[in-house]
């Protein structure tokens, strides 16, 4: 009789289920506070990681393209030094002569100055001549004036030329302007 007894004692319990397997089960289905919060420093850990790695990205392309004004600003000028080193030799041909002839020292003046002037074209180095312009104090400096009959500041002599780069201004020409007539 007392197997009787124990057996639907024991069905009721494994029909029935405890109340802590009930609460497993909803705890299951929704993540603890302490989950939740482990998720989220994963989450905030990633999005630093790609934070740092950007940020590190950034300043290998800022370095690189300082490197890179740097070696352009560096090297600019070494087709135009190139081109220059065959003016300085024949300049040093020219004192080189044995001969001091007026006419040689001429003549081989004139070649240099041909040379200097191929150059110059092949770099877009324009002279500024302003002869009879009117002044332009972006291209001219004016160092004086002078009684002339030409309209007030027109340019009427020039001292040294000025040259441009590219139209933007290398050196100002340097001239006297007219005063004009009073």
């Amino acid at each position: 009789m007392e197997q009787q007894e124990n057996t639907p004692q024991i069905e009721q319990h494994e029909a029935a289920p405890s109340s802590e397997a009930a609460a497993e089960q909803t705890t299951d289905k929704t993540p603890s506070m302490e989950e939740m919060l482990q998720a989220a420093e994963r989450k905030a850990q990633e999005h630093y990681d790609a934070w740092m790695y950007a940020k590190a990205e950034g300043e290998n392309i800022r370095r690189r393209a300082a490197d890179d004004v740097a070696k352009a600003q560096k090297f600019a000028v070494e087709r135009f030094s190139g081109e220059m080193l065959a003016v300085m030799d024949s300049l040093q041909a020219g004192l080189a002569v044995e001969t001091e002839n007026v006419e040689s020292f001429k003549s081989g003046m004139e070649l240099t100055l041909k040379q200097l002037t191929s150059v110059f074209e092949k770099f877009k180095i324009v002279e500024i001549n302003p002869l009879g312009e009117k002044l332009d104090p972006h291209k001219h400096q004016a160092i004086g004036m002078m009684d002339s009959d030409e309209p007030a500041n027109t340019v009427v002599s020039v001292m040294q030329k000025g040259y441009t780069l590219n139209e933007r201004v290398l050196r100002p020409a340097l001239v006297m302007v007219s005063k004009g007539k009073e």
